[in-house]
């Protein structure tokens, strides 16, 4: 059973998170189709999501103009998401921002001192797999 939002997408031909970084050369957005297991999600209304990545944070989607949500329960669910993807550096601000979003405590937040650079995707559509 799969959930849609926004734009409609298909499931077909998404690559793995293993495969993301691979794709993306220097600083361009690359477009690309992925799949992979939702680690986090923004507790206040379902504005990002964190995909699995081995060994490191995961990936941060968001999603195209604040144009949809996500359901906030889909932790451990798998996710197909289609849009762009570069590196980018969050700020130490923003990572607080979504710690705090994800309901970590104070002592956890207070541990964030480094910007951090890595892939985040601009997502048009997602479906998410019931």
């Amino acid at each position: 059973n799969q959930k849609p939002f926004g734009a409609p997408i298909s499931p077909k031909g998404a690559i793995t998170m293993a495969q993301v970084s691979s794709k993306i050369k220097g600083s361009e957005e690359v477009k690309m189709k992925v799949k992979g297991e939702v680690e986090s999600v923004c507790e206040v209304k379902g504005c990002w999501m964190r995909i699995k990545q081995a060994g490191k944070d995961g990936m941060l989607v968001r999603f195209k103009d604040y144009g949809f949500f996500v359901p906030m329960d889909i932790e451990g669910k798998t996710a197909i998401m289609e849009g762009v993807a570069k590196m980018d550096t969050t700020s130490v601000a923003d990572l607080r921002h979504y710690a705090e979003d994800e309901g970590l405590s104070k002592e956890e937040i207070a541990k964030i001192t480094e910007p951090e650079i890595d892939v985040v995707f601009m997502a048009d559509g997602v479906i998410i797999e019931e």
